[in-house]
């Protein structure tokens, strides 16, 4: 047993591979902008892909360089408010919602910071010391995130613009039948939930727990696009007692009569340019509002975190269609529980009990969010492969859909 543990560790990249790997997948991801393209913001929520590129590095030199590597000297102590997203310990900050204004630096200088960044990181890496290595490990995590951000938001701004530009190709809509929809039943009783040993996870992911499930089973995929086109046909959008009042008076004020970015001809805006719905793939870029109408629409509901948590322990996080390179991505037909769109549940963002956020400036991470905001859980096929787990807790509030969201239902037994 000893032996193997030992196989399996040497078996896993060390931090510095991680991190060199991530850091270039970031900067690979950004390859096809022009500096036009990176500084555009198109909505609040979402951010410029050359101010994803400067937070991330900021995050690295801030709290890991400046605060644990003796003589270390800001690449341009300017930055800083220009970058810093939303910690509070850090001092003010330019406005979230006019980051599209940042013109200056240029994207060609925010890839030099981030070459003299990792430049230091590379060579303070072997003296670190563990309290410092715990953050490299957390700023990796953090810019897997913001490599996912980064495609959603360049999909966002690229809807913008009446060109339709693409941001790469993508392979010809395959013809694939659907699945059939099939039931698992999940367990019933005392179960643990929660992030469980050593390895990497996120504060609010702890500590495990355990919880009491009812009787129930999770369909074993997602919700397809055909079976939302029927959804559409059937007028879901325009029945007031599928919706939660919320999200009535949010699909009325919004106008709101399909997922985001489709379009009245069988067409959809995706980072390939627009394209022909794909029936059996699953459908995307819906809201909580719409995944909890389409549930009831369907004669179910949309699962508990713990319920879907329980039943994807058993699974395998890296399977399903994950980002594995730079280029642009869709969901794809198939019936993993990770990869291809979020899974949005019935569960609020809270905290478990016993929780505590991370000591300093880093614990502004995830505490201080948990009101107002859902749990979706698995990945995405804009998620970095290896990112997620099953105790992983993706949120955003009801009425977000430019990310990678969709639907697994859930029912009673």
């Amino acid at each position: 047993m000893a032996t193997r543990r030992h196989a399996e560790q040497l078996s896993q990249p060390s931090i510095a591979e991680r991190l060199r790997a991530t850091r270039q997948l970031t900067l690979d991801l950004a390859a096809p902008l022009s500096d036009a393209d990176a500084t555009i913001q198109p909505h609040p929520d979402a951010s410029p892909a050359k101010w994803h590129l400067a937070h991330t590095t900021w995050f690295f030199e801030t709290f890991v360089l400046r605060d644990h590597v003796a003589g270390y000297r800001l690449f341009d102590e300017r930055w800083a408010y220009l970058f810093n997203s939303y910690y509070e310990g850090e001092g003010a900050r330019h406005p979230r919602p006019k980051r599209g204004m940042i013109s200056r630096p240029s994207l060609d200088e925010v890839r030099g910071w981030r070459a003299h960044v990792d430049e230091a990181l590379e060579r303070s890496l072997p003296d670190l010391p563990e309290e410092a290595l715990a953050l490299v490990a957390l700023g990796i995590q953090h810019e897997q995130q913001h490599q996912e951000l980064f495609l959603t938001d360049i999909l966002a701004t690229f809807a913008e613009n009446s060109l339709e530009p693409a941001y790469g190709e993508l392979p010809p809509v395959a013809c694939y039948a659907t699945e059939p929809l099939a039931w698992l039943p999940g367990r019933t009783g005392l179960v643990e939930i929660g992030a469980e040993g050593e390895g990497f996870a996120f504060d609010c992911e702890r500590p495990r727990h355990q919880v009491l499930l009812h009787p129930h089973a999770i369909a074993n995929r997602c919700v397809t696009n055909g079976e939302w086109q029927q959804f559409i046909a059937e007028d879901g959008y325009g029945t007031p007692t599928l919706w939660l009042s919320e999200g009535w008076d949010w699909v009325r004020r919004e106008n709101i009569r399909a997922p985001l970015y489709w379009h009245d001809d069988g067409t959809a805006f995706t980072l390939g340019g627009r394209r022909e719905i794909d029936r059996a793939a699953p459908v995307t870029h819906v809201s909580y509002y719409e995944a909890d109408a389409f549930a009831r629409w369907a004669g179910a509901r949309l699962p508990g975190e713990a319920e879907w948590e329980d039943l994807a322990a058993s699974g395998d996080p890296h399977l399903g269609h994950q980002l594995d390179h730079a280029g642009p991505v869709i969901p794809r037909p198939g019936g993993a529980l990770f990869g291809d769109v979020w899974n949005w549940t019935a569960s609020a963002f809270l905290a478990y009990p016993g929780y505590r956020p991370a000591e300093g400036t880093v614990g502004e991470y995830n505490g201080k969010f948990m009101c107002g905001q859902f749990v979706l859980k698995g990945a995405s096929c804009a998620t970095p492969r290896g990112h997620s787990r099953a105790s992983y807790r993706n949120f955003f509030p009801p009425s977000a859909r430019w990310q990678f969201t969709g639907v697994r239902l859930a029912r009673d037994l």
